[in-house]
């Protein structure tokens, strides 16, 4: 099974206990739910997230975030002291980042060639797009391949309208590597770029998402204060909401102040899956 085909699976049981949760149900009865034994639910949680789905569900709770957001208010310090300037970091791997120019936002990328590619991940299978400039683009898609496929491809053509776009797996493939399977094949030789298309508002809102490590979270109104705009937690929040390069760009990390998870561009289930999968990593 890959790390894709393990999501859905998890996927289904995170939406089956959101669906029952009055119930309380449990190991046996969401593994029946599923189709599955007991056993191997437990395996497959194990293997996807290194942890047991007990333990795994706990860190969905509103209890845990609370105490997340709390645990990340001196992480988070740390990491915006120095600014939002120079590269921000990635595992191992450096992340430079560089904005289109003004033409080329105006002509939504005229001229620029486009390279797309689709890749499993340990969060589903995903659409990544790259210039070569550097990646522009990391989508994820629903349960329905062919359809999401066609829908992902329009949403990138909605926007880079002007840009010429052609499949290219190989050129995708580095980049799907170096972001969920760092420590497959060689160590990168070179900063992972990303080639962003947003207003200077957006750019400054992504770079400050890129200072968020994983296993920490943060909020809109303490992010924007972080980037020294106390009193636009509002407008820093639409920008979160525009950034159009998952888990890379991590504003699955931005929750409400009250510990709920909010909304995700790809997904409430997902984004629940997402940090429960990072906090982890991080007690793994």
């Amino acid at each position: 099974m890959s790390p894709s085909s393990d999501y859905e699976t998890v996927a289904r049981a995170l939406r089956y206990l959101d669906d029952n949760y009055l119930d309380q149900p449990s190991l046996d009865e969401l593994a029946g739910a599923l189709g599955l034994s007991k056993y191997h639910l437990q395996r497959l949680f194990t293997r996807w997230a290194g942890v047991s789905p007990k333990r795994f569900l706990q860190f969905l709770t509103l209890e845990h975030a609370k105490r997340l957001l709390q645990e990340s208010e001196p992480v988070l310090a740390t990491a915006f002291a120095s600014g939002l300037s120079g590269p921000a970091r990635l595992h191992d791997l450096f992340i430079n980042t560089e904005g289109v120019t003004p033409g080329e936002y105006k002509s939504g990328g005229l001229s620029l060639r486009i390279g797309y590619g689709f890749h499993p991940t340990p969060f589903g299978d995903a659409l990544l797009a790259a210039t070569e400039r550097g990646l522009c683009h990391l989508a994820f898609l629903g349960s329905d391949r062919d359809s999401d496929r066609d829908d992902a491809l329009a949403g990138l053509k909605e926007e880079w309208p002007g840009a010429s776009l052609a499949e290219s797996a190989g050129t995708t493939g580095h980049f799907a590597r170096a972001i969920f399977n760092p420590g497959e094949g060689s160590p990168p030789k070179a900063p992972l770029s990303l080639f962003l298309k947003g207003t200077n508002f957006q750019l400054k809102v992504w770079n400050a998402l890129l200072r968020i490590p994983s296993g920490a979270v943060t909020t809109y109104g303490r992010l924007a204060r972080a980037m020294g705009s106390s009193g636009s937690a509002r407008a820093v929040g639409s920008a979160v909401g525009r950034n159009s390069i998952a888990y890379l760009i991590p504003c699955h990390r931005v929750i409400r102040e009250m510990g709920d998870f909010g909304q995700y561009r790809w997904g409430p289930t997902r984004k629940g899956a997402m940090l429960a999968w990072e906090s982890a990593q991080r007690a793994s």
